[in-house]
């Protein structure tokens, strides 16, 4: 450009009223962070090739000798520049005032009114319409600069502006022009001159548009030669039998930021009322960031290529492990990320990448038992949060979760499993909820079905308390805790023994649990005879209304249940220190202080600490007093 020439020719343009409150109220409310900046502009240079190759169609001769569309990233970081040029459809005078004027043109209230009517759900199409993607730049720059030639055209022009008063557009000397497209110079700012280094650029572009569908280039300095950055091709789009493995992981490990290699790879085009191509990995390891108390997913959306955020929920919270994308063309291309959410057509892809994914691991399960045994360990324990969350899909996430149970050994076990090996007459999957294997095979309420030969699922994951509440059957049968009501085990003979058990007690220990229920009255809801302990003295249940005892300890923990109901202190009859105690009728101090060591020995059991430290300690020692006399 000759300075003189654009000083004498220059268009003065005065911006609207109240100009820069509006853009200040659309960096700050429209973008979540500046880096967008780079992905609009470079949006809108694809956009301006794509235009080209349309018209080029009617008008071949557009492409001139220059036929590949390609857009170039030149730094400056002595002039504390950077520059953004396409060889696309280029602009004239008339189409760059329409183009970049839109705001000044649209008007404060027009933009006002639209942003209040979009918070209200009209749609999600404000950015572009007001020229909101080309103005994101002045988040960064102080001054922009844009030279443009229409295909075709022998004239060049240019636009420039602070964003804050208004622009001017002058014609520019065509040998400081491109020969066809759009070149955009933006002076950053002070805080902004991280913008000119390879390193921010090339993270951005790789992050947010490296799949954009023209070729970036990027030159580190003004007049050097250009490198490339990425090829104009989106490997979703490729077919699968087109890409390799080896491809698949390394974009697995671009899109995921981890270094292993993916579980499941899950990638087709979905085509109909909606189409969409998706590209979602399981992985094969836990992610840093798995149990982030937001529980946000990270799976991208892209539109026509471009990438729009990675904060749209594309899948439900339980399955917030998988990474990926999803591209489609039912969107706006510069669709804003804030408003997108309320869109029905992200409700309807959600759906259908949600279906697609869990019939995959479904398929696995099936198919390939040790690698699904992988997922699973990885992600079983979110994937079971959908069991109480995604009610449409309660039934398909539990027959394809696994569990540890008392019959698994060192494996695992499905729930259609388990109902196959049901004992006749069994109507219920029991189940027992505890922080760690070792203390649920160790739990005293094991026993009893253990000797009936009865299978138990042993639940140690935090998730497990909730979902089991909200499961109420598989296969015809319902879902009960061991630790909660009565066990009902009479009607199942232990393996040993050829009848059921009878249920009555000696008369001698009848008494005594009579006895204890009214001294432990403040204590304990219930003091009763057990038919789920075998070797153990005492235990401690949850009544049948209310809360499993897991459950209660959780909500208590989390602030959320103020005080747990009084549990039922049950007894084994047949343990030779029942019999003992209950034989000691002539002795009341002796039952007095029995009775609160069995309530105290069954509270350790279950993982607890006595009650009262100090009474538990002396009842102890009178009781070890009277024994060694």
């Amino acid at each position: 450009m000759t300075t003189s020439t654009a000083e004498k020719t220059a268009e003065s343009h005065v911006f609207e009223a109240d100009v820069a409150r509006l853009l200040h109220m659309m960096v700050h409310s429209v973008y979540s962070d500046k880096d967008v900046f780079l992905r609009e502009l470079i949006s809108n240079a694809a956009d301006a090739c794509e235009k080209l190759r349309y018209e080029a169609i009617a008008q071949p001769g557009l492409l001139a000798s220059d036929p590949d569309s390609r857009i170039l990233l030149t730094l400056d970081a002595d002039g504390g520049k950077l520059i953004v040029e396409d060889n696309g459809i280029g602009m004239s005078r008339d189409e760059m005032i329409e183009a970049l004027g839109t705001i000044a043109r649209s008007g404060t209230r027009a933009f006002m009114e639209r942003i209040e009517a979009n918070k209200q759900g009209e749609g999600a199409q404000l950015i572009g319409q007001f020229g909101v993607g080309f103005y994101s730049c002045f988040m960064v720059a102080d001054r922009v600069d844009v030279v443009s030639r229409r295909a075709g055209a022998e004239d060049a022009w240019l636009w420039s502006s602070d964003g804050k008063g208004g622009y001017s557009v002058a014609p520019v000397d065509t040998s400081e022009a491109p020969a066809r497209g759009t070149r955009i110079t933006l002076h950053l700012m002070e805080d902004a001159k991280s913008y000119a280094s390879r390193w921010t650029v090339e993270r951005i572009v790789k992050e947010q548009s490296g799949h954009v569908p023209v070729p970036i280039k990027i030159a580190e300095k003004p007049g050097e030669e250009a490198t490339q950055l990425t090829d104009g091709t989106a490997l979703w789009t490729k077919s699968k039998n087109d890409i390799t493995t080896e491809e698949y992981t390394d974009f697995y490990r671009s899109v995921s930021g981890q270094y292993d290699e993916p579980a499941l790879t899950v990638h087709f085009r979905a085509e109909g009322r909606h189409e969409y191509s998706a590209l979602a990995f399981v992985p094969g390891s836990q992610p840093f960031d798995l149990f982030d108390p937001d529980r946000k997913g990270r799976m991208k959306l892209y539109v026509k290529r471009v990438f729009i955020t990675d904060e749209a929920e594309l899948l439900p919270r339980y399955l917030r492990f998988v990474r990926g994308l999803v591209d489609t063309s039912d969107l706006p291309l510069n669709v804003s990320r804030e408003m997108i959410q309320e869109s029905p057509i992200l409700t309807a892809i959600r759906k259908g990448v949600t279906n697609r994914i869990i019939t995959a691991i479904e398929k696995q399960a099936e198919s390939d038992h040790d690698a699904f045994l992988k997922i699973w360990e990885n992600f079983g324990s979110l994937i079971k949060e959908g069991i109480y969350e995604d009610f449409e899909r309660r039934s398909q996430l539990l027959a394809l979760s696994r569990f540890r149970t008392t019959a698994s050994g060192d494996g695992y076990r499905s729930l259609a499993d388990y109902v196959k090996d049901a004992k006749e007459g069994q109507q219920s999957i029991y189940y027992l909820v505890g922080g760690s294997l070792e203390q649920l095979k160790a739990s005293p309420q094991l026993e009893g079905f253990r000797a009936r030969g009865i299978e138990v699922l042993l639940l140690t994951d935090s998730v497990d308390s909730f979902w089991v509440t909200n499961a109420p059957e598989f296969e015809g049968k319902s879902f009960k805790s061991i630790t909660q009501g009565s066990a009902d085990l009479a009607q199942f003979k232990k393996q040993d023994e050829d009848r059921p058990e009878s249920e009555s007690a000696p008369a001698d220990v009848q008494a005594f649990l009579d006895y204890a229920k009214q001294k432990l009255a403040d204590e304990v809801s219930d003091v009763r005879a057990s038919d789920r302990l075998i070797e153990s003295a005492v235990c401690l249940v949850a009544s049948e209304q209310g809360y499993d005892r897991q459950l209660e300890k959780i909500l208590q923990g989390a602030g959320r249940l103020q005080s747990g109901a009084k549990p039922i202190l049950e007894i084994n009859m047949d343990h030779p220190v029942v019999k003992a105690i209950a034989a000691k009728a002539d002795a009341p101090a002796l039952r007095d202080d029995a009775a609160f060591l069995l309530l105290d020995q069954a509270r350790v059991l279950d993982g607890d600490k006595p009650a009262d430290p100090r009474a538990f300690a002396e009842r102890l020692a009178r009781l070890m007093e009277k024994a060694l006399q």
